[in-house]
């Protein structure tokens, strides 16, 4: 099944494209879902059901979502509150926290992928929130792993002894349980994002607002190795009119749109006169289906000892400026920065037994170097 993901500035019209893709998709003949959890906004009033064949649409219930996985940790850790004296929350008083939309449609596009769907069309927040989203998964893994390490788990039969010899309570088995069903649920979603069968869809407006929103979300996704399917700019204005405001304004949009045309596969949606309403107007936006073709984000290790002594990591980073790219090497991993982006990175083995020895950025692509340490390096090379 193929997973695409929807995304663009507040504003941009980014639900509307989603539908259109969907209902693009489907009249192309693959059975498509759409998520969303704009229940109450855009989406109601763009694709007012019945719902066209082949396309099912689905709205995320965030509050019931965090009603059931707030009362399923409540009871998994029954023996804990009893013991403190807790006071059990009843349905009827919980209100979701914030975060709890984020989380409700993560495990919606996990359930999703295991549907009988040719593809799933998901409609994502705006990008900042969309990208902070999508790197979540990855995140409160390692998160946990710091937290509680699976292989404490193995010294459980040893916890009552070492409660009496520390004076103080050891972590309850409930919780590591906990731990490793989030873990597993984090895993699965995680493998639906990265997988090669995924991809983004960008939605803005052309002119200097939808130009810069597409530079930082194009580098924010590079970091985290997902691919740019299409760029759609939305809300094009004809070129030719006779009103001056107009003429000057699709002037604007036709400079952006030539920058775009320069980096993405770019496809241009007519601005129709008013807000998208029903199947007719959104396939008179005429978005293509689809590309869903397999091509993988790869961060190649160039192997450069024979000549320079080095191993060279090449990070494709479109858009990244020198001068808010930051790199920290800890252990294993390398903390890389870019803008308003972090990502903790895994290093390949081999360059685990090596050091940073420099970096570089060029043409929309990071270099660095790594040099072997003797003491971890085989003796054969």
């Amino acid at each position: 099944m193929d997973t695409l993901l929807v995304t663009g500035p507040g504003g941009s019209g980014r639900t509307t494209v989603a539908a259109a893709t969907a209902l693009a998709a489907a009249r192309a003949g693959r059975r498509t879902l759409l998520l969303t959890a704009d229940r109450h906004d855009t989406l109601p009033a763009v694709l007012p059901a019945p719902e066209p064949a082949g396309l099912s649409v689905r709205y995320v219930d965030s509050g019931a979502h965090f009603r059931r996985e707030l009362l399923a940790l409540q009871d998994r850790a029954a023996t804990a509150l009893d013991l403190f004296g807790a006071q059990r929350l009843d349905e009827e008083e919980l209100t979701e926290l914030p975060g709890a939309g984020e989380l409700a449609l993560l495990r919606a596009v996990r359930e999703a992928a295991a549907e009988p769907y040719d593809l799933v069309v998901v409609d994502l927040p705006p990008a900042p929130q969309a990208l902070a989203l999508l790197a979540l998964p990855a995140q409160l893994r390692r998160y946990l792993r710091r937290v509680l390490p699976p292989e404490r788990q193995a010294a459980r039969a040893l916890r009552p002894m070492l409660a009496q010899l520390a004076g103080v309570p050891m972590p309850a088995q409930w919780l590591y349980e906990t731990a490793a069903h989030w873990d597993e649920h984090l895993a699965a979603v995680q493998s639906v994002i990265e997988a090669d069968t995924t991809a983004v869809r960008l939605v803005a407006e052309p002119g200097p607002a939808g130009a810069d929103a597409v530079h930082t979300a194009g580098t924010g996704l590079a970091l985290h190795g997902l691919r740019t399917e299409l760029l759609v700019a939305n809300r094009v204005l004809p070129q030719a009119s006779a009103d001056p405001w107009l003429a000057s304004a699709a002037a604007q949009q036709d400079k952006t749109l030539a920058e775009w045309r320069d980096a993405y596969a770019l496809h241009t949606a007519a601005h129709l006169g008013r807000d998208p309403h029903g199947s007719d107007d959104l396939a008179a936006l005429a978005l293509p289906a689809p590309d869903m073709t397999p091509r993988p984000v790869r961060w190649p290790v160039e192997d450069r000892l024979a000549d320079d002594g080095v191993l060279v990591w090449r990070i494709a980073l479109p858009g990244a400026v020198r001068e808010e790219l930051d790199l920290v090497r800890r252990g294993d991993e390398l903390v890389v920065t870019a803008g308003p982006f972090r990502r903790m990175v895994p290093l390949p083995s081999a360059l685990r037994r090596c050091t940073v020895s420099g970096a570089g950025l060029r043409d929309g692509e990071l270099s660095i170097r790594f040099t072997p340490d003797p003491g971890l390096w085989p003796r054969e090379r």
